[in-house]
């Protein structure tokens, strides 16, 4: 098996932004969602969210696509949540916001996801971290490389790389 170290911040959102996810409806949403995750190989690092949307850090084995893995696992949360409440049924958006970083900032975005109801209360959310949608580039624009592969930091980034396990 190869080793990986394949990290993704994801969200996503009821329909609509339904206010969906109640306390008591979450305790059961979230156990879907990791029972399903673990169950496609992932790791699950933090899961969390507020009454309309839902974060989660996890890592996702290289054989599942992540839209693979995003649909499944809300596929899984919603069948299984809505067999056990016909009456309040959840339903998901179509749309998904999937981040990827390194390790090194794993116990940051961990974080992130576990203080969602702080952070959405004091306003001190992240907005690339809470985008589920696509943005357009302005007509003519093409997306390149950012500026500026620094020599002078490549030595630092060598040792950091090397110290890790």
């Amino acid at each position: 098996m190869p080793y990986t170290q394949l990290y993704y911040h994801l969200v996503w959102t009821t329909r609509n932004h339904e206010p969906l996810l109640t306390p008591a409806a979450q305790a059961l949403i979230f156990d879907y969602l990791r029972w399903k995750a673990i169950g496609l190989g992932g790791a699950v690092y933090a899961l969390s969210g507020t009454a309309d949307h839902v974060h989660l850090a996890v890592s996702i084995p290289p054989r599942v696509s992540v839209a693979s893995f995003v649909g499944q696992v809300k596929a899984a949360a919603t069948t299984r949540f809505n067999k056990r409440s016909p009456e309040e049924p959840l339903h998901w958006a179509e749309e998904y916001g999937a981040m990827s970083f390194d390790g090194k900032r794993l116990p940051y975005v961990a974080t992130y996801v576990e203080r969602q109801a702080e952070h959405h209360a004091a306003g001190t959310l992240i907005p690339v971290l809470e985008r589920t949608e696509e943005r357009p580039a302005a007509p003519g624009v093409v997306r390149e490389w950012g500026a500026g592969y620094d020599q002078k930091g490549e030595k630092e980034w060598w040792e950091e790389m090397v110290g890790m396990e």
